[in-house]
Order: C-alpha cells, then structure tokens, then sequence
C-alpha cells in the first residue's frame, strides 16, 4: 500500500515528522532509567511494528499507477530482490543504530542543548544532500532553501540551549551521580562539553548516511518495496544492538557500568515505555520510507522526504516548551532565540513541502 496523491505521500511525511519528534519523550517518562537499559525495549519495538507492517501492509501486490511496474508482497519482495539490496538496508539499520546511540549517549551526557540540535542539525546537512544527489526531486533552489532555513533554525536552538544550560549552571549546584541503572535528571552534567559536542558530531555524521543506504536499496526493478527495507533495516538495528550496546554498557558515558542483571530491575512501566518508544519511532520511518517510495507523478523526493523528517527537531522542541517545561525561568535572550527558531522552521518546512509541485 503506497500512496497516489501528493496530499496523501505530504500527510505520511508529517506522521514520520511528529513520530521521529515525540518517542523520546517515552525515554523522558521511564524517569531516572539509563538509556543503555531503555534501548533494549526501544529495539524490540522497532523490530516488533516492522514486522507486523510488512505481513499486513506489505503484503499486498500493489501495480504502480502510471506505469507497469509491480510492487511484490514483502515475503515475493524478499524472494526475488538480491542478497545485495538486503544488505543495503541492513547495513543502514546499522549505521543508524550506532549514530541513534550515540545520539543518546550525547543526551545524556550533555543535554538537549548540544546533543539535539547538533547531532540532528549535521544528520540534516549530510542526508539532505547525498539523498538529492541520488534521487533529485524538486527545484533545487527551493529544497536547499528551505534545508538552509532549518540549519538556521537549528543553530539558533542550539544557541538557546547552550545560553539556557549556562543559566541554569550558574544558579543550580550539580547533583550527586545517579545510582546504577537510572539515568541522571535532566541538567546534572558532569562531563566535559567537548565529550557531549563530540559525540554529536559523530553521531550526526553517521544518521545522515543511513537514509542513502536505504535508497539505493530500493533502487532498480527487483530493489526493495519500502515495506520489505523497513524490516531489513529493523533486523540490522536488532542484530548490532548488543554489539554496540554492551561497548555503552561496559564503557558508559556517564555513571558507572550497568550489566544485564540491571536490566532486570527495571519496572512493567519502563520497559513498557522502551517499548512504545520503539513503536513510535518504526512508525515515523515506515511512513518516510513509503511516502518516498510514491509513484513519480507525486513523489516528493528522498532528499525532501528526509529533510521534512527532520521537522522533528521542531517537534521535539514544541514538547520541551509545552509539555515539559524545559524553558521555564529562561531569560529573555533565550526566550527570543526559541521564537526565532521556529519561524525559521516553520518557512524552511514550507519551502520544502511546495518544492516538488515546482519541477
């Protein structure tokens, strides 16, 4: 099942948008619960909603409107595409795996104010551009516009947090360290900064080269459908995550090593939580993944598709002022730098959503 109108493939990439922008604050309401602990149900969730879209959605033999081309239902899909295509997909799972873990080692060692806006705001750059040199679609000058717009917008909230995270440094004492197993409260940073900044530079690095893997996975009459690349890519986040997970686990970050058994300590309502997060964010990316995958006469494009995915920074954002409060007491500077971000983001994801309709 593939969309067939450009307001059909428009509204898959604002569900991807809002999801990529709101499982983490799954991690937020598991409570003082590490992260290396919470990524285990995080990946079970992934695994579990990619497999149950792929035998249902992705089992329907959907003829292309427009052209003779088949999508073959997902187990066809698998039967018939080559061992290399699958490795593509796979292989980006991994990459994404690694980049979203030190994404949230990044979290936690130096906060939203670096991690986020960093990681995400480079991720951006790079996918962006790879994607549109892959698979251009949409008058450059309006995709890198408003791709230009977003960065913007993303330095400026970096620029907040980072003047924020001063603020609250000067007028707060640190926290004792958290206890094994739980994961610090948000603002107790021990680490240096440059530890957090160097981790998002690598971590975005890494989550802007995944999404090409997946696109050249799909490529070619017998490339993978997006639902068949969907599970790919989950089996590979699922099979690097011990690897990479037990490295975090043995060599935190931040905090002292945890170990399986601390896993187990962990009440129904966190792994519940790990788990739900994973869903959310399978979610979003099947529906990035489908929405880019539209026939050509409503295509919007890999490189638009991916960089209307990266509204979730905004998203995130709209849950930290709303929800969570994270910018309660911030001055007026902050305060004002926030604004400027999402008039910034808003006119950058605008230019990126009418780019296709100007070919």
């Amino acid at each position: 099942m593939i969309p067939t109108t450009y307001l059909a493939t428009l509204l898959l990439m604002i569900l991807s948008m809002l999801c990529w922008g709101s499982w983490a604050n799954t991690m937020k309401m598991a409570g003082r619960w590490r992260f290396e602990l919470y990524y285990f149900d995080y990946v079970i969730g992934v695994m579990l909603s990619a497999t149950v879209a792929a035998f249902t959605f992705g089992s329907l033999e959907t003829v292309i409107p427009g052209s003779d081309q088949v999508l073959f239902p997902f187990l066809d899909n698998l039967a018939v595409t080559g061992k290399r295509q699958m490795a593509l997909a796979a292989g980006g799972g991994v990459v994404f795996n690694l980049a979203n873990l030190l994404l949230v080692a990044a979290i936690s060692v130096a906060g939203l104010a670096v991690a986020f806006p960093v990681g995400i705001g480079l991720a951006l750059i790079v996918g962006a551009v790879l994607n549109y040199v892959i698979n251009p679609a949409g008058r450059p000058e309006l995709v890198f516009g408003g791709v230009a717009l977003v960065v913007l917008a993303i330095v400026m909230t970096a620029m907040a947090y980072t003047a924020l995270s001063r603020q609250r440094a000067a007028e707060k004492p640190a926290e004792a360290p958290p206890e094994r197993g739980k994961r610090g409260k948000p603002g107790a940073r021990k680490a240096s900064p440059w530890k957090g900044l160097g981790l998002s530079l690598a971590a975005g690095v890494l989550m802007g080269l995944f999404y090409p893997l997946v696109e050249m996975s799909k490529q070619g009459d017998l490339g993978l459908g997006p639902y068949a690349a969907a599970f790919c890519f989950a089996v590979g986040v699922l099979v690097s995550t011990p690897v990479f997970n037990l490295f975090f686990m043995n060599l935190p970050v931040e905090g002292e090593p945890v170990g399986f058994r601390d896993y187990l300590t962990g009440t129904s309502r966190q792994h519940a939580l790990g788990v739900l997060g994973g869903i959310i964010w399978s979610v979003g990316t099947i529906s990035n993944f489908v929405a880019a995958s539209a026939p050509k006469t409503v295509n919007v494009g890999p490189a638009v598709s991916y960089a209307m995915g990266q509204g979730a920074t905004l998203v995130s954002t709209l849950w930290g002022l709303l929800v969570w409060k994270e910018f309660a007491g911030a001055n007026t500077g902050v305060k004002a730098r926030i604004w400027l971000m999402l008039v910034l983001y808003a006119a950058g994801l605008g230019l990126l959503s009418i780019a296709p309709l100007y070919r």
